[in-house]
């Protein structure tokens, strides 16, 4: 006689999405004992783009695992030099922030987003917790007591909180019942990497131009990445043209700082926006990475957002474990929601703030905006403040 099969008990945890913020979900959740599943195909990561890490970023990576695997991999970034390059009549003065100012080796590392994720899926493979279902998620049902995940092979699974680190187009944010506002800035990132003839010198140069800011990052060697904001109309001319254009382009972009430059294959463009959903959890659903948050790649607080956000759910897993609380419960979810809150709208607000205020075309504006660099150009104290703030929310260090 054959045995009846019993039911696999639901998982403490889903995560569906496994670009850089789900997998750091689902590391930092399993690391808190939580039976975790990772709903999330394999894919090869053939991107070139790049991640500043600033920050707690890179202790959180470290603590995960992480970063031990990649760290050789990444380029320190010990200056970051903002430009003003408007042209216009009123021009702010150059601001550098260095990072021994503030008593850091290095404000942070950027890194090669393949080399992150390839990381990340070693240090998955170890964790005899965390379940990996190698497939995309079709249907999320959110119900009284789990969430059931079907997914397109047809494998059905639950758990009592399901983690949204599924994108811009969240199948879990549509299936919590959450709304979102989208704001499109008119403007378009041109992404790619260079090799040049000189050395970075481990110091990050912004631009900062009529259209939008244009940053060189480090990479290793003398190799820098390049995120390039601009127009819809001169950004899709950028795209047409040839590598030998390209490098001629952006050499005479960066004022011929790194010397003689060479496009690396490999380039995209993206549109830019701002999207906040009007809530961060919901029927026993979370939301991370950009299933909660898009910003413009303007300070490089993106993915450091997401690593957050895996963090601090992280921490209100355990929390609600300890305690003996059901982990999907609306009070665990909606703790875990304030807990982000502050710290999302806050670097959304600061990062529309500066994108307009370089934008702007009004006189007053540009006068605000060319006295506030100055003041940090100028005033020790203020500068020092911009670069702790820039680097992570004050409240997280445990500054009142």
């Amino acid at each position: 006689m054959i045995a009846p099969s019993v039911p696999t008990p639901p998982y403490d945890v889903a995560i569906v999405g496994g670009g850089p913020a789900g997998l750091a979900a689902a590391l930092a959740v399993a690391e808190t004992g939580a039976r975790t599943a990772l709903v999330a195909r394999r894919l090869p990561y053939a991107d070139n783009r790049t991640t500043a890490l600033l920050g707690g970023s890179v202790d959180f990576l470290e603590t995960l695992g992480v970063w031990q695997r990649c760290a050789d991999k990444a380029a320190a970034l010990m200056t970051m030099r903002l430009v003003d390059d408007t042209g216009r009549l009123i021009r702010a003065p150059e601001v550098k922030f260095v990072c021994h100012e503030i008593g850091l080796d290095t404000f942070g590392f950027n890194i090669e987003n393949r080399e992150l994720m390839v990381a990340f899926e070693a240090r998955a493979s170890e964790l005899p917790n965390l379940i990996r279902i190698d497939d995309d998620a079709e249907t999320v049902a959110p119900e009284d007591a789990q969430v059931t995940i079907r997914t397109a092979g047809g494998t059905t699974l639950s758990a009592r909180l399901v983690v949204g680190a599924d994108g811009r187009q969240s199948l879990c944010r549509d299936a919590a019942g959450i709304a979102v506002k989208r704001h499109p800035l008119g403007q378009t990132a041109l992404t790619f990497n260079i090799a040049h003839s000189r050395p970075h010198r481990n110091m990050s140069t912004e631009f900062h131009t009529p259209n939008g800011p244009c940053v060189f990052v480090p990479l290793p060697g003398n190799r820098s990445s390049i995120v390039w904001v601009n127009t819809p109309k001169n950004a899709e001319a950028l795209m047409a043209l040839d590598d030998a254009a390209l490098s001629a382009a952006i050499e005479k972009q960066s004022h011929h700082i790194l010397g003689r430059i060479d496009v690396a294959p490999g380039r995209h463009a993206f549109p830019l926006g701002i999207e906040e959903p009007r809530e961060l959890a919901g029927n026993r659903i979370v939301l991370v990475g950009e299933a909660a948050h898009v910003v413009p790649p303007i300070g490089a607080q993106g993915l450091n957002l997401g690593l957050r956000d895996a963090a601090d759910l992280a921490e209100t897993v355990r929390d609600a474990g300890i305690a003996g609380q059901d982990i999907g419960a609306p009070d665990v979810i909606a703790r875990f929601a304030r807990m982000r809150r502050s710290d999302i709208r806050s670097r959304t607000f600061a990062i529309d703030l500066a994108n307009r205020s370089l934008l702007s075309d009004l006189l007053p504006v540009q006068a605000v905006r060319a006295a506030g660099m100055h003041a940090m150009s100028a005033v020790g104290p203020l500068r020092r403040l911009a670069m702790r703030e820039g680097l992570s929310p004050s409240w997280r260090r445990g500054v009142a």
